[in-house]
C-alpha cells in the first residue's frame, strides 16, 4: 500500500492567471493499493465521498493505466481530505497529483517528476495548482509546444497566508464564465508588469511591493461580484496590517498575506469581524509547504 500526502494550493496569486501558484500546509492524504478486482473507495472519517467514475483519484489512476496500455484489476483507495472542495484551494489538483503518484508507483513505471508534472497540467488544464502541489513552495509555469517550463521560488520565511474560507462553493466553470473573451493592451501590460513584480518581490523579500504586485485586471474585478462582502473583508484585512490580498484560484476563498509578527493580532481581529458577516467564514493561518507531494510505501 502507498501513502500519499498532497498540499493545498493557491493559484493566480493576483495577476499570475493560470501560471503562478503556491503550496500551503493543508493536506489531503490517501492510501492506495492495487487489488485483484473491484473498486473500494472510502474515507477515514466515514464522510460521503464520490465513488467509482465520479472519484477523480480513481479516474486519474484508471486513465494512467489506460494510456500506458496496462490493465487495472482493482484498486482500494482510502481518503483523508482536509482541503475543502470547490473553494479555490486546489482540491482537484490534489486528487490528480495523488492519483498520478499512486498509479506511477503501483504500475512500476517510475516516471520522473517532470513527466508527471506535464501529465497533471494536461489533466487539470493549466499548471498553476498542479505544479506547486507536486513541488511545494511557489511555482511559476509556462506551457509551450506540448512541453512545460517551471521554476520553484521560495516564499520569504516571515510570510504567513491568512486563508479566508467561506461556507459556500464556487465552481471553476461558473467563475470562468464571468470573464470577458477579450482584453485590451493596457490590461495585458497591467498584468504582465504586476506578475513580474510579484515574482521579484517574493525572490528578494521586498514585502512592501506586494501591495501593488497582487493587483490584477484579468479575473479578480469580474469574479469579486460572485463573493458577498469581498471588498469589506479586504478592507478589514488592510486595517489589520495585511500586506496584500487576492482571490485564491477561481474563488471563493480569499487570501491575505501578513508577516509572522502580526499574525496573532490579525487572527483575533479578523475572526471577530468574520462573525458579523451573513455568510460563515473560517480563517486559517498557514505557512507555505516547501516539500510538495510525498509518497511512501507502507
Amino acid at each position: 500500500m502507498f501513502h500519499i500526502k498532497v498540499p493545498a494550493t493557491s493559484a493566480n496569486m493576483g495577476p499570475g492567471f493560470d501560471c503562478v501558484g503556491v503550496a500551503l500546509e493543508l493536506y489531503n492524504e490517501l492510501w492506495v493499493e492495487e487489488t485483484d478486482g473491484g473498486i473500494d473507495i472510502s474515507s477515514t472519517d466515514g464522510r460521503d465521498i464520490p465513488k467509482g467514475e465520479k472519484n477523480l483519484i480513481y479516474t486519474t489512476i484508471k486513465g494512467f493505466y489506460g494510456r500506458e496500455g496496462l490493465k487495472l484489476p482493482g484498486v482500494k483507495i482510502v481518503q483523508k481530505d482536509s482541503i475543502p472542495m470547490t473553494r479555490g484551494l486546489g482540491s482537484s489538483a490534489a486528487c490528480i497529483v495523488g492519483g498520478l503518484l499512486a498509479a506511477n508507483a503501483m504500475s512500476g513505471r517510475n516516471y520522473t517528476v517532470d513527466r508527471l508534472a506535464l501529465m497533471a497540467a494536461e489533466l487539470e488544464g493549466h499548471p498553476d495548482n498542479s505544479n506547486p502541489a507536486l513541488m511545494g513552495s511557489m511555482v511559476v509555469s509556462a506551457m509551450h509546444d506540448g512541453e512545460m517550463s517551471r521554476i520553484k521560488i521560495n516564499v520569504p520565511e516571515n510570510l504567513t497566508f491568512g486563508v479566508l474560507i467561506p461556507n459556500f462553493a464556487l465552481s471553476t466553470a461558473e467563475s470562468r464564465a464571468v470573464l470577458p473573451k477579450e482584453y485590451t493592451r493596457a490590461q495585458a501590460v497591467f498584468n504582465s508588469s504586476r506578475t513580474g513584480l510579484l515574482i521579484a518581490a517574493m525572490m528578494t523579500g521586498n514585502l512592501e511591493a506586494l501591495r501593488v504586485a497582487v493587483d490584477d485586471e484579468i479575473h479578480q474585478p469580474y469574479r469579486k461580484k460572485l463573493i458577498r462582502n469581498y471588498d469589506d473583508i479586504f478592507e478589514k484585512a488592510r486595517e489589520n496590517e495585511s500586506l496584500a490580498e487576492y482571490l485564491s484560484g477561481a474563488g471563493p476563498t480569499l487570501m491575505t498575506l501578513i508577516t509572522d509578527e502580526k499574525a496573532e493580532k490579525y487572527e483575533k481581529e479578523m475572526t471577530a469581524f468574520l462573525k458579523t458577516l451573513p455568510d460563515k467564514w473560517e480563517l486559517k493561518l498557514l505557512k507555505p509547504d516547501t516539500r510538495g507531494a510525498v509518497i511512501e510505501s507502507e
